[in-house]
């Protein structure tokens, strides 16, 4: 693409570095209509041989890469609005042209057979059997709603395909440029009440609240208003007429009610698994979804975001968004044609302690107040950044849990890096990570395989050869007391918090009870909540995946950028650390939720299921409202 020009018909205002919306600093225009013109010009598409394939590839765009799919240009703009504003979006594509490709558009290898079983094929998918072009049209768009830069807002995502493939005739359409015209409309007044009686909502068990009390008057002390809520109470109605077809449901929308007359921001739900045999039993609400990703692994994995993200847009209002759009009882549905279309951009920051008995709550409750009331961005190990890493993938040339952290490192100026790498000898067993983080760090970051118990990875190009990481087991010889990184963790399984040693009794299962001890699922805690609940050592919060992590490999599209930094979870891990280091956010929820935000942006996640498993799976376990580094 060689440029993009915007014609603005009528004044518009900016917000942050978007296109349109929001500013607290620039007034809304009095015209409540305008009209935005934008017109993307590209070049003509380079079509170049491999072996069995063609890459296509225009100057300055992405690449759609998605498993089974061909791999193809395009370009995304994201445009925010302020809440209530009406969108209608018109496209009109330039001169069209169309070329004969001497060999099929290689499609992108399956990255669900790579994460599972380690395999890396490149299978061509359903779309290259369909008659139709993909994508379908030179232009396509979503509209979401969501809390972003402290703000709510409409967000627009202009996602520009200049190439259509037709596989039944093997040709490439392309365009020379796409004209965008938005008409929108700003609300004459905010949808939502304007309140800010609190900040912060604690859900937890009625009998936990006096527990929290200390840590309620910390938040307060530090000009956080908290109110501590049991689940009696959302679910007797003391504040709000309980609404909801199950407890996760009225969860919810006391949530939403909480945002409406609260004027809320921060959710921490208390709360995880306290056993339960023959089904689980949970001291707070979660919800699984059911997105089956094809990988025959899960069907099911547990999503916070489905508390997080609570409107959707509906004729330019925020509406509540329920996860169940096609009405079967069936929650964040993707299986064969059934799917549950979800905005999933974030409303309110969440994040759980999962804790499964009032010794972990007093532990990790003090944790928090103590990392808070002490200034340690200063100090000398809190700018300290530990990396861990291999070579994830072996079967390609890159080393991709070592690219992952260095990118990570590059966003964050100031710290010091300490490279854990299997290419360099620093990483050769748990000895070298329980060692290093002993000594303290601000931020610890992982990339690579796990489960519920352990973290590992491989050495260069050698499949065979696993070097473990860090497992639950090793925690209790961390001794960073006092020093505790903020931990993002890249690999499958790591923040499946719903493991218990009672899995290991169910043998009347059968082979699926096998698949407990395999799965690392007998575990007393999972691998991020046990590094943030260990006594002497640990770290302050953890975010990883709750079901299979994935990520992209090599450079299928040519570019000479590592795949894996430009999709999946080597985008969203690093983009936490482009957040905090770049844009300057200090609170550990915003942070996290703006990763997840930009994800929904940028992605296709109601197109690919993968992509949408991503977000969905991203869990924070800590305290949301947690200043990182903690107050001066």
């Amino acid at each position: 693409m060689k440029k993009v020009i915007a014609t603005l018909v009528v004044g518009i205002f900016l917000f942050g570095a978007a296109l349109a919306g929001v500013s607290n600093e620039e007034p809304i225009s009095e015209e409540k209509s305008t009209v935005i013109e934008k017109t993307y010009e590209f070049s003509e598409p380079t079509v170049t041989e491999t072996d069995n394939y063609v890459i296509v590839s225009m100057d300055d765009t992405k690449s759609l890469m998605q498993e089974g799919k061909p791999i193809l240009p395009y370009t995304v703009d994201v445009m925010r609005f302020p809440l209530g504003t009406t969108l209608q979006v018109t496209v009109n594509e330039g001169a069209t042209s169309e070329i004969q490709l001497p060999k099929k558009i290689e499609p992108y290898p399956m990255v669900s057979l790579l994460t599972t079983q380690g395999k890396l094929v490149v299978k061509e998918g359903a779309v290259y059997e369909s008659n139709q072009a993909f994508p379908e049209s030179f232009a396509d768009y979503r509209i979401t709603v969501g809390l972003y830069n402290g703000e709510r807002v409409v967000t627009l995502s202009l996602f520009v395909y200049p190439c259509k493939y037709m596989p039944h005739t093997n040709t490439l359409a392309y365009t020379d440029k796409v004209k965008v015209i938005i008409d929108y409309e700003l609300p004459a007044e905010q949808p939502l009440p304007a309140t800010d009686a609190y900040d912060l909502l604690i859900i937890a068990p009625d009998d936990w609240k006096a527990d929290l009390e200390p840590l309620k008057q910390h938040k307060e002390s530090h000009g956080v208003a908290t109110i501590v809520v049991g689940l009696n109470e959302i679910y007797g109605g003391t504040y709000f007429s309980a609404t909801g077809r199950d407890d996760a449901e009225k969860i919810k929308y006391f949530i939403k009610n909480a945002i409406e007359q609260w004027g809320i921001t921060y959710v921490m739900i208390v709360g995880g698994r306290q056993g339960g045999l023959f089904s689980e039993r949970w001291l707070a609400p979660v919800r699984y979804t059911h997105l089956d990703d094809q990988s025959d692994w899960e069907a099911t994995y547990l999503s916070d975001l489905y508390f997080s993200d609570i409107y959707k847009y509906e004729e330019g209002q925020p509406v509540f968004d329920d996860w169940d759009s096609n009405g079967n009882g069936v929650f964040a549905e993707w299986s064969g044609f059934k799917k549950d279309t979800m905005d999933l951009s974030p409303d309110v920051y969440v994040g759980r302690l999962a804790c499964r008995n009032k010794m972990d709550l007093d532990l990790v409750a003090n944790r928090i107040i103590e990392y808070e009331n002490t200034y340690a961005k200063n100090q000398d190990w809190f700018k300290k950044m530990v990396l861990v890493g291999g070579d994830t993938f072996p079967r390609d040339d890159y080393y991709e849990g070592e690219l992952g952290t260095s990118q990570s490192l590059e966003y964050m100026e100031g710290f010091e890096g300490v490279k854990l790498y299997t290419s360099l000898g620093t990483l050769t067993g748990v000895s070298d990570v329980v060692t290093t983080v002993s000594q303290g760090c601000g931020f610890l970051n992982f990339e690579g395989h796990g489960n519920p118990m352990n973290w590992a990875t491989h050495p260069p190009h050698d499949e065979e050869t696993w070097i473990d990481g860090l497992g639950v087991r090793d925690m209790k010889g961390l001794s960073n007391e006092g020093m505790y990184p903020v931990c993002v963790v890249g690999g499958c399984h790591n923040s499946q918090f719903n493991v218990s040693v009672l899995n290991a009794l169910k043998i009347w299962e059968g082979a699926e009870w096998y698949q407990y001890l395999y799965k690392g699922e007998t575990a007393f805690k999972c691998w991020s909540w046990r590094i943030m609940s260990t006594g002497g050592g640990g770290a302050i919060a953890s975010i990883g995946s709750t079901g299979l992590g994935y990520g992209l490999v090599g450079d299928y599209n040519d570019d000479g950028i590592p795949d894996t930094l430009q999709g999946l979870g080597g985008w969203i891990d690093s983009e936490f650390f482009r957040i905090y280091g770049q844009e300057g956010k200090e609170v550990l929820g915003e942070v996290h939720s703006t990763a997840i935000a930009n994800y929904v942006a940028q992605f296709q996640v109601t197109k690919d299921p993968i992509d949408c498993k991503t977000v969905e799976e991203w869990v924070l376990l800590g305290d949301p409202s947690l200043m990182i580094g903690g107050y001066e």
